[in-house]
């Protein structure tokens, strides 16, 4: 079931139908409780979209809980009073900026629900169609290790044509259901899961100790690569989309990319022995050819310097240890982390 403006999407973003997806309205898996997770900071107006969506679902959530970042900077676009009045679903928790981490807040927020199923989002996703939860739900029938199911991605409007690229190249058509067997055949993508918009069984979550209490990035990857070496899958749900992308400019590629560096060294237990670089590689070339057949070559110079500033920064991440501290926080996108 698609939203009406849904037309106005891309023709990429059309989410495949599969059968044998869609939720027997008796089975046991129906009847479980899912809560939303969303941290925010700064959020703009695409956050009464995403919750406008959430409430609309065909499987509504019990509650979506909202761990806020600096309650001043909410207010700025919506009061306290107003948000819960407008979303009876919502239960707001407020906290201090340097109390944010991206595996502890989205745990607290955790902790503040007793549903059986979970979903963490960002407050930049919004779905892509009223079966969003019910489509993620569906993946955990009949699978008792099932662990984790992550949403496709489904590129903006205004989105850049590398990024469009990226975002086909890393969430295509076809579902994945990945075990610890994969590692000799994905590599480090095994490991992948985005909470950008992801479902989480709670009983195999409290088992495993839920999101790391403190990492600079990559809380989900984190989680997910435990949860694998544990014997539990993950599962990529290409029937279950949220709109999502960024343009990101070079210096922000940089930033962000030092993060992703820095989390993977402070976490071998998950990324050691584990490389990108032939993927990366795989997507950089893809990207080049499909600039050149939608006629954009002028475009590949400009992408060749992202590329540049994200391999820059994650191999400086990587080696943060050998690198001052001032000029380690200037590099890094989450300044905070190193107070």
């Amino acid at each position: 079931m698609r939203y009406p403006s849904q037309s106005r999407i891309t023709a990429e973003s059309s989410l495949p139908r599969l059968q044998g997806w869609h939720i027997d309205d008796r089975s046991d898996i129906q009847m479980s409780t899912v809560d939303v997770i969303i941290p925010t900071y700064k959020p703009g107006k695409e956050l009464f979209t995403l919750l406008d969506r959430l409430c609309e679902q065909t499987r509504l959530p019990g509650k979506i809980v909202i761990m806020n970042t600096e309650k001043d900077e909410l207010e700025k676009l919506i009061s306290t009073d107003e948000l819960v009045t407008r979303y009876p679903l919502v239960e707001l928790c407020n906290i201090a900026k340097k109390d944010f981490d991206h595996g502890k807040t989205r745990h607290e927020g955790v902790l503040r629900s007793a549903a059986e199923f979970f979903i963490c989002m960002t407050q930049d996703a919004v779905p892509v169609d009223r079966d969003f939860i019910e489509n993620l739900l569906a993946a955990f029938k009949d699978d008792d290790k099932l662990a984790a199911a992550y949403a496709r991605q489904v590129p903006r409007s205004d989105c850049s044509p590398e990024e469009l690229y990226a975002r086909k190249f890393n969430y295509p058509v076809n579902s994945v259901r990945k075990t610890q067997k994969d590692l000799t055949k994905l590599g480090i993508k095994t490991y992948f899961c985005s909470n950008v918009a992801a479902m989480y069984r709670r009983s195999i979550y409290d088992e495993l100790g839920g999101f790391i209490r403190k990492t600079i990035f990559n809380e989900d990857m984190i989680y997910a690569g435990g949860a694998i070496q544990k014997g539990y899958a993950v599962r990529y749900v290409p029937t279950a989309g949220v709109i999502h992308s960024h343009n990101y400019n070079c210096r922000q590629q940089f930033h962000r990319n030092f993060d992703i560096g820095v989390s993977q060294v402070e976490h071998p237990e998950v990324f050691k022995g584990l490389s990108n670089e032939s993927e990366g590689l795989r997507m950089v070339s893809g990207t080049i050819r499909y600039l050149q057949d939608i006629h954009r070559p002028l475009r590949i110079p400009y992408y060749l310097m992202l590329v540049g500033s994200r391999y820059l920064g994650f191999k400086l991440g990587r080696a943060y240890k050998a690198i001052p501290r001032p000029l380690v926080r200037h590099m890094s996108l989450n300044k905070d982390y190193w107070n």
